[in-house]
């Protein structure tokens, strides 16, 4: 399961883009990062020519899906397979499974910009941030115990913001990937161009935050946005 973090008593805190981070720990690219935090990755379809990687005449979802349907079972965070299958399928770009060890709140960039400067002037430890086409992504713990692989459906609780990879053009605003959903994560790049960056990333070791109390923070952002 993901490693957590403690942040440096000294380390400013600020949402800033974080290759200055990545190069001091070594790790230059932002795909090692996560996994060396154990976070499992797959691989995914990538554009090409105007085009989706996948070859798949009319693709519904260009560069916007995974390349293999058993994403969930497949997903690893063992550095030899991420290799190879860097190896094998060399300018794709990745997503991360949610709802078992993380889950991922996602918002558009400009309040989600605005939700990690509250989260850090206030003193809370947010978890890995990133910055995927216009959408800001906050990684959270799952609402499920990620401590056992025989997840009992009692401690599942759904909720109106649950998203899943053919229901976002249903949530335009806030968005909640848990079970049986993914999030593409650094440096994949989206069909616009775009190239996702890690915008926050903590050091230490405190655990992944509560989902709900990131989620009452963007709540009360993208309030105030839809008021303005």
């Amino acid at each position: 399961m993901p490693r957590s973090w403690r942040p440096a008593k000294n380390r400013k805190r600020e949402p800033a883009a974080s290759t200055d981070g990545l190069r001091a720990e070594g790790l230059l690219d932002p795909l090692d990062k996560l996994v060396a935090a154990g976070f499992a990755v797959v691989p995914a379809a990538a554009p090409r020519e105007g085009s989706c990687s996948c070859d798949r005449l009319g693709c519904p979802t260009p560069a916007a899906h995974p390349l293999s349907r058993a994403w969930q079972v497949e997903a690893s965070a063992d550095p030899e397979r991420v290799a190879r299958w860097r190896s094998r399928h060399p300018g794709t770009n990745w997503v991360t499974p949610t709802g078992k060890t993380h889950s991922v709140l996602d918002v558009p960039d400009q309040p989600g910009a605005d939700a990690l400067r509250r989260i850090l002037v206030a003193g809370t430890a947010p978890g890995p941030v990133a910055e995927v086409d216009g959408r800001y992504l906050f990684f959270t713990a799952p609402r499920t115990n990620p401590d056992t692989d025989d997840v009992d459906e009692d401690e599942w609780w759904s909720s109106s913001l649950d998203c899943r990879p053919e229901t976002l053009q249903e949530h335009p605003g806030l968005r909640w990937h848990d079970r049986g959903s993914y999030v593409f994560v650094p440096p994949s790049v989206s069909m616009s161009g775009r190239t996702a960056r890690w915008v926050y990333w903590p050091a230490g070791g405190t655990p992944l935050p509560d989902a709900v109390v990131v989620l009452e923070v963007l709540a009360d952002v993208l309030a105030e946005f839809s008021a303005a």
